[in-house]
């Protein structure tokens, strides 16, 4: 029977929208030894460069803060699968690897691949410390779970038996399938091998005998040598094996180059692929399951979608907004996304009947090229008006504020400097700005006319607040912020000084791509009827004529994810066991309670988490009140309700549809998923798809065929875009504290 082709994960798209990190360092052995193919390269370089010196492998067994000591994050994986493969579309080996590489460079680590002779040696060298993650298209199997700790598994995928097309199954004589010796694969035909045996009596004297003397189906021939997969699938194409077996992400890559060659699902066998690292590294695991939850769901969020104008934002109902993280513009206080910026748009979402979602990319992007690459609708990011970012392609609303450009400096000026222009203030000495920042090119123009031109420092990704503090600390003489940015710096600190502005005012507008001419007027419309009336007015003085309260949220807001909770060791601990971020658990507990331990529902739901009291007893837990009850109830039933969905639901997708399960019911999801693929959407993706069904649940023609009834479908579809929200709000806040 052929099988349909699995999906794989969006891995790929992820490193394209947001930049894949550069390779580590020259693959080696274990013992150091460059591979052979680069032994001929070396030749050719000139004698006068130095050599890149060859990677000396060394035992390592613990976890992550031994592994900083070294610097380097050690990944393993066969010779021949993917330090010598040519890469192919599709293919989850490459996106992976560099998938793994962005993991070593978000801890600071060097990532250095190592590679073993085979799969069977992949978890022996973990174990002894030879290397530190296996991160490679790795099954979770329940022998290989007994020696080493997995991750969340990336991906689900189906055993898939490759044969010639015109080879049938079930002959006489036992199918001769080649894999490699150690694999999964190898594992699974034994298994078959084994179930055949057991289900027939045996029969003395029947050819080719599996155990009990029974005819074996298949006829397994182990290589142990190097062999990568287009190695085997050409031998089955020539031959020289009956079959093999691939996994159904790789499949999907390889098979349309061999027409020659079928797959069939037979084999029966689905498998979890996961990375692996020691059991006793539970920091290493707990950080590896951070960031793929992350990434992936990032990865999706970030996905260049076609460009759109009006009509296509409000047939999806949904307007996204590429904006930055600061007090302007869009920031977190407890758990509540807030911002100038952010509140306006809120209105505009409002008045339209659109949903907002916010876009924060990593601080090194150009929001303008983010714009045109379809990463988001617009840019909302207090960006000032200048004709270099027209010449990119954006088109900019009328202005909503209008500001000066203020020099920054971590002292007063003496008297006798005080009525020096900027220019001459300049003249020789260091002003560190972000490049991506109107001032970058401001400076260069006011330094073209210098005598004694000043030194321009561009410190990539940089923050007006992270370069604040830096003049503050000495490491800078200057900097330069907007001054609606330096009134909000200025409420909660004193410890810089505002000593001179550069010529002229700045305009602050939103921006569009030149081919959203009806967009832009919807957006001038709102500008134009609110600007300086009561909502403005109200909206503008709540964050630049601000009241206490404004500006302790402000003074308070989130600057880094060391700390999001009262309950965060709790929610750390029980997310690891369950191999969830623990941030994305904090998401949702603030949604839940507004981290209020002793909060409830009117529908007897208690705590933290919102358990009820019937549900966390079926887990043997009571006293819902005691935070860490409460909690381990909450991740318990999370897990519970995870197992209620398919298995090879994408990894971003089954959170979400997990949460729709915790505030709704899973049967109300079960009904949302058969609604969605009766109206020709997506069953497996929430967003735009399932969400869209769930709503419909509300409505008696739809409701009354259902099998679970009515729900309000608005509160699943609020709670989960809500805790994304939050969650990605975290994860722009960690990018922005690490300088990306």
């Amino acid at each position: 029977m052929k099988t349909r082709l699995y999906r794989v994960i969006p891995v790929l798209l992820l490193l394209l929208t947001l930049g894949a990190c550069g390779p580590g360092k020259d693959p080696g052995s274990e013992t150091g030894a460059a591979p052979a193919e680069d032994a001929a390269v070396a030749d050719t370089v000139d004698a006068t460069e130095p050599e890149v010196p060859s990677f000396r492998n060394y035992t390592e067994r613990g976890d992550l803060p031994a592994l900083a000591e070294h610097g380097v994050l050690r990944l393993l994986a066969p010779r021949g699968e993917t330090n010598n493969a040519l890469p192919r579309d599709g293919l989850p080996g490459s996106a992976w690897r560099q998938l793994a590489e962005k993991f070593a460079h978000s801890r600071g680590l060097d990532p250095q691949w190592v590679y073993v002779e085979s799969f069977s040696d992949l978890v022996p060298a973990l174990l002894e410390g030879r290397g530190d993650v296996i991160a490679i298209n790795f099954s979770r199997t329940d022998g290989r779970a007994e020696q080493v700790a997995f991750t969340r598994p990336l991906q689900f995928v189906q055993e898939l038996l490759v044969t010639r097309s015109d080879t049938a199954e079930g002959g006489a004589e036992p199918m001769m399938v080649a894999v490699r010796r150690g694999s999964a694969f190898a594992r699974t035909l034994e298994a078959e091998n084994a179930m055949v045996a057991s289900a027939a009596d045996p029969v003395p004297g029947a050819g080719t005998e599996a155990a009990g003397g029974t005819q074996a189906r298949f006829d397994i021939t182990y290589l142990d040598e190097p062999v990568n997969h287009d190695t085997l699938l050409t031998a089955v194409v020539d031959g020289e094996y009956q079959a093999t077996v691939l996994d159904s992400n790789l499949a999907d890559a390889l098979l349309p180059d061999y027409p020659q060659l079928q797959a069939s699902d037979s084999l029966d066998s689905q498998r979890a692929i996961a990375w692996a690292v020691r059991q006793d590294n539970s920091q290493l695991e707990r950080a590896l399951n951070e960031f793929l939850t992350s990434e992936h769901v990032v990865a999706r969020q970030m996905e260049q979608r076609p460009l759109r104008d009006w009509a296509e934002i409000q047939s999806s109902r949904t307007l996204r907004v590429l904006t930055r993280n600061h007090p302007a513009s869009y920031f977190m206080w407890q758990g509540e996304l807030m911002g100038f910026d952010y509140d306006l748009l809120k209105q505009f979402a409002r008045e339209n009947n659109l949903r907002l979602s916010m876009v924060v990319p990593g601080p090194d992007v150009d929001l303008a090229e983010a714009l045109e690459s379809g990463l988001g609708d617009m840019v909302a990011a207090s960006m000032t008006v200048t004709d270099k970012r027209r010449e990119q392609g954006i088109e900019f609303t009328r202005y909503y504020l209008k500001v000066t450009e203020q020099l920054i400096a971590a002292e007063p000026l003496p008297e006798s400097e005080a009525d020096k222009p900027v220019a001459e203030l300049l003249a020789g000495s260091e002003v560190a700005v972000n490049p991506l920042t109107s001032f970058y090119a401001n400076l260069r123009t006011l330094a073209a006319g210098q005598e004694q031109p000043m030194k321009v420092i561009p410190v990539k990704g940089a923050a007006t607040e992270h370069l604040i503090d830096a003049v503050v600390q000495g490491k800078y003489a200057y900097t330069i912020a907007d001054s609606h940015l330096v009134d909000i710096e200025r409420t909660y600190r004193r410890d810089f000084h505002v000593v001179g502005e550069l010529p002229g005012e700045q305009e602050i507008a939103w921006g569009v791509r030149q081919d959203q001419p009806v967009l832009l007027k919807q957006l001038n419309s709102f500008l134009n009827k609110h600007y300086r009336g009561l909502f403005f007015n109200v909206t503008y003085n709540k964050y630049f004529k601000q009241s206490k309260r404004t500006r302790t949220q402000i003074a308070e807001r989130l600057r880094s994810t060391d700390q999001l909770s009262p309950y965060d060791s709790l929610v750390r601990e029980h997310a690891a066991r369950s191999d969830r971020d623990w941030r994305m658990v904090v998401a949702q507990m603030y949604q839940e309670s507004q981290f209020d331990p002793q909060a409830r529902s009117f529908a007897g739901a208690r705590g933290l988490m919102q358990v009820l009291p019937r549900t966390a007893g079926q887990m043997g837990i009571s006293d819902l009140f005691v935070p860490e009850n409460n909690i381990q109830a909450g991740v318990t039933y999370l897990d519970w309700l995870e197992d209620r969905f398919p298995r090879d639901l994408d990894f971003d997708e089954k959170i979400y549809f997990t949460l729709a399960a915790y505030n709704a019911g899973h049967g109300h999801v079960r009904d949302a998923r058969r609604l969605a693929e009766a109206m020709g959407k997506d069953p497996d993706r929430w967003f735009g798809h399932v969400e869209e069904a769930m709503l419909k649940l509300s409505e008696p023609e739809y409701y009354r065929k259902a099998r679970f009834g009515y729900v309000r479908g608005r509160e699943p579809v609020n709670y989960v875009r809500q805790i994304r929200s939050r969650y990605l709000g975290y994860l722009a806040v960690a990018r922005n504290d690490s300088g990306e």
